[in-house]
């Protein structure tokens, strides 16, 4: 037992050197998106019929809101190697609430987005729930627990599937799945873009960004890592469409075009892209800023992921 302990400890302290803590955001959830694009056709079609219906959604925005507020079913897979990446139920139902006050627009900080963008902060009228039924209708907590030999994972999908080291996915269209495990490379998470292969669809968040609680830990310990790549699950881009030459665009209007992504916690204004006098909307849940400098969805933004959930993700 001892031998065995011993090299448990040794397996630990090797995942901890593998991915240390990031300390600047980096999401994956573009390259997933391309890898996908180059070997999947049928994803490239929806992505563009997804595109097109989008922009007659938001055209008509206000004719064709629907009302009410959609509850999505969560079930969260924790894939650990060591026991601080078997992450407790308490910090997976502090991120349900952080993802609850964000996408409802309830989180107090949005006191601090700055004056000229106030009046665009908005409700998304999406809410979630872990799930209280498994696939096979039986009682669950919404959460799987899986042992795994690998020390951590990367954008490729292995930790959605139990063939290489992770998960299964509970149905993807009752589900919105989330694996949590250590990712490598500095990866804070990344999610798949509406469209994509259902046994692959959903979010993946490293254990040390996930909720507000355990191992979380700053500057990533306020939740927003799943409430960015939760934004990409429902169809939103990086707000300065994933070019640095103002060229890019994340298919809204209402957020500032921007040179690029923003790190830490910037001063406002913060002008690019000819974009002053307010500069970027670098507060936005879309943007790289640490968590505690990350406060909003827009109008426009609202309406992208409502025309999701009336398009790819109707099943919710």
């Amino acid at each position: 037992m001892a031998t065995k302990s011993t090299k448990s400890s040794k397996t630990s302290k090797k995942a901890a050197k593998v991915s240390p803590t990031p300390v600047r955001r980096q999401c994956g959830a573009m390259a997933a998106h391309f890898r996908l694009l180059e070997q999947d056709d049928t994803f490239r079609t929806r992505q563009a019929s997804l595109e097109r219906s989008t922009i007659q959604r938001m055209a008509a925005a206000a004719a064709v809101a629907k009302p009410g507020i959609t509850t999505i079913p969560v079930v969260v897979h924790v894939v650990h190697n060591s026991a601080a990446e078997n992450i407790s139920l308490a910090q997976i139902r502090s991120q349900i609430r952080v993802l609850n006050r964000d996408f409802r627009a309830t989180n107090t900080d949005k006191s601090k987005v700055p004056t000229p963008f106030k009046g665009l902060v908005a409700d998304s009228r999406i809410q979630f729930a872990l799930a209280k039924k498994d696939p096979q209708g039986k009682p669950t907590n919404g959460v799987t627990r899986t042992k795994t030999t690998r020390t951590s994972f990367g954008t490729n999908d292995s930790v959605k599937s139990s063939a290489t080291g992770g998960q299964d996915a509970w149905p993807t269209n009752k589900y919105l799945n989330i694996w949590v495990c250590q990712l490598s490379g500095g990866l804070l998470g990344y999610a798949q873009f509406p469209g994509g292969p259902p046994a692959t669809d959903g979010v993946v968040v490293t254990h040390t960004a996930f909720g507000t609680s355990g191992t979380a830990a700053p500057p990533f310990n306020l939740g927003r890592t799943a409430t960015h790549e939760v934004g990409h699950w429902l169809n939103l881009r990086h707000i300065w469409g994933d070019t640095e030459d103002c060229s890019g665009t994340d298919f809204v209007a209402d957020t500032p075009n921007a040179a690029g992504p923003n790190f830490g916690t910037p001063n406002f204004p913060r002008v690019s892209c000819s974009n002053g006098p307010n500069g970027d909307m670098f507060m936005n849940y879309m943007d790289y800023v640490d968590d505690v400098a990350m406060f909003m969805f827009t109008p426009q933004q609202v309406a992208r992921m409502q025309a999701t959930l009336d398009n790819e993700r109707n099943t919710f």
